[in-house]
């Protein structure tokens, strides 16, 4: 009765199992996948934020080349309504 007993149970009890060799490659190879695309993604995002510094550069650098720009006109169309009014005088 015992024996029989102890047969059951065993049947029965669930044992601790080894995980698949499959599916630990496959679990390595996730990790091993994920690692290199964070890796690229960070390489890209320090690119990316270079680039956008030069962009932010260039464009203070056109905005300072128009307001030059528009000073220059402002004072030649200045200049060219001074004499005008002084000749009216």
């Amino acid at each position: 009765m015992f024996i029989a007993a102890l047969f059951t149970i065993a049947k029965t009890w669930n044992q601790p199992k080894r995980p698949l060799i499959i599916d630990w490659i496959g679990k390595m190879w996730h990790i091993y996948t994920m690692e290199y695309y964070a890796a690229i993604r960070n390489d890209e995002f320090v690119l990316f934020v270079g680039t956008w510094m030069n962009l932010e550069n260039i464009i203070l650098s056109k905005l300072t080349q128009e307001q030059k720009m528009k000073h220059r006109i402002f004072s030649l169309i200045e200049m060219g309504f001074r004499p005008i009014a002084q000749a009216g005088l």
